[in-house]
């Protein structure tokens, strides 16, 4: 066929393809609205598995800590708190050239309640040092020193059980060795954790936990000067102290990702699940759209147009109405993530949970676009093999 016939051909289907859609304003508005549906489960639920991961990223990153030590002498990958003689090593490292801050920090699950009776096994860092918030508390008295009774509760710890600074909290490593401690602020330390936590002055989570003989902690967290090289400091500490992991931010990061498989897994699947339902959604849309033109392909046949040129007429429809629903799904995306982060910050306390960069919308418009053109053509040149003069409707 020469290039010109190709061409009236090609003007001929979209004439065609168009006439269709025009001539059933209903059934066209129907498949739109199904590929606005298809394509938001796209950008939606992909936008929802890229923010579980980005926002941990975004949360570790916000904490300002640069470089961060772990393991240590003879510890096993079954202990929480493997650094031991956590001052000594906090000293040790602050004396470093280029170091501007350290800090030793403690994770452990321990009870917390408003009332003794009342408590509940609750995610607790202590954090090294003396904070101004582990201040303005009363004090204990312990074999190491003197300890804080201050402890600083989770925004959504503190409206859950109506707590307000002041107040007092029961805290301990079981029900039945819970002691009262003093609100000494609302904030937020889940940078460390990931999730709703109380924080302690570290001798006093030791203290609680029965780990302060051994001096134990998760790890120390090392703050570099602004005119250091961070990655030089990081291999001197390594060399210092080959005992234990030294790591950079992002490495810390992805360890602590692969400790937490099923986040990551949760994420994946949020994303694969999108595009499969999507695919699947839009396909059997086509599909539809080009069943319920049977007898109009029949007619067609009848006249003598090829099977080719049915498949091209389905084609055109797929295409025109996957591009005229993704482009609606497109605009409607941002403004129903909105809805969602406000949702999300309000119920969970994370922010921009859903996240729908770039990739988000070309994986949406190309389920929309592709995909349905691709569906259309096939539907339509299995629906051109079908059809037969006597499907024509007398």
């Amino acid at each position: 066929m020469r290039l010109s016939d190709r061409l009236v051909a090609g003007r001929t289907i979209i004439e065609l393809g168009l006439t269709q859609l025009r001539h059933t304003p209903g059934r066209t508005v129907l498949a739109i609205g199904g590929v606005v549906l298809a394509v938001l489960s796209v950008t939606l639920l992909a936008g929802l598995g890229i923010g579980v991961v980005e926002t941990g990223q975004d949360t570790f990153d916000d904490s300002g800590l640069e470089i961060w030590v772990t393991g240590g002498p003879g510890a096993e990958a079954t202990t929480d708190n493997e650094v031991v003689g956590t001052q000594t090593l906090t000293d040790e490292i602050r004396d470093h050239e280029g170091v501007s801050g350290v800090v030793g920090i403690a994770m452990h699950e321990i009870y917390v309640g408003p009332q003794p009776d009342e408590t509940e096994l609750t995610t607790t860092v202590g954090i090294e040092g003396s904070h101004s918030q582990f201040e303005r508390a009363d004090e204990i008295e312990d074999g190491a020193g003197i300890l804080s009774r201050a402890v600083v509760v989770d925004p959504a710890i503190a409206e859950r059980h109506d707590l307000t600074v002041g107040d007092p909290v029961y805290i301990g490593a079981s029900p039945q060795t819970v002691e009262a401690f003093t609100v000494a602020e609302i904030g937020s330390y889940a940078q460390y954790t990931g999730t709703e936590t109380v924080a302690l002055q570290l001798g006093t989570l030791q203290r609680t936990t029965g780990t302060a003989s051994a001096d134990r902690a998760s790890f120390v967290a090392v703050t570099v000067a602004d005119d250091v090289d961070q990655e030089a400091v990081q291999a001197d500490l390594q060399a210092a102290h080959p005992d234990y992991d030294v790591r950079s931010s992002d490495d810390q990061f992805a360890a602590m990702v692969t400790d937490q498989a099923l986040v990551v897994a949760s994420g994946v699947a949020l994303v694969g699940l999108a595009v499969v339902g999507g695919i699947a959604l839009t396909g059997n849309l086509f599909v539809l759209v080009a069943y319920q033109q049977r007898e109009t392909l029949s007619a067609l046949h009848a006249l003598g147009l090829s099977r080719a040129f049915l498949a091209g007429l389905i084609g055109i429809q797929g295409a025109l109405i996957g591009l005229l629903g993704g482009v609606v799904a497109l605009l409607a995306t941002p403004v129903l993530a909105a809805a969602l982060n406000r949702l999300s910050t309000a119920v969970l306390g994370f922010e921009r949970l859903v996240r729908t960069g770039l990739e988000i919308y070309v994986l949406g418009l190309a389920v929309a676009l592709v995909v349905g053109t691709a569906v259309a053509l096939g539907a339509g040149w299995y629906a051109g093999r079908a059809v037969t003069v006597t499907s024509v409707r007398t």
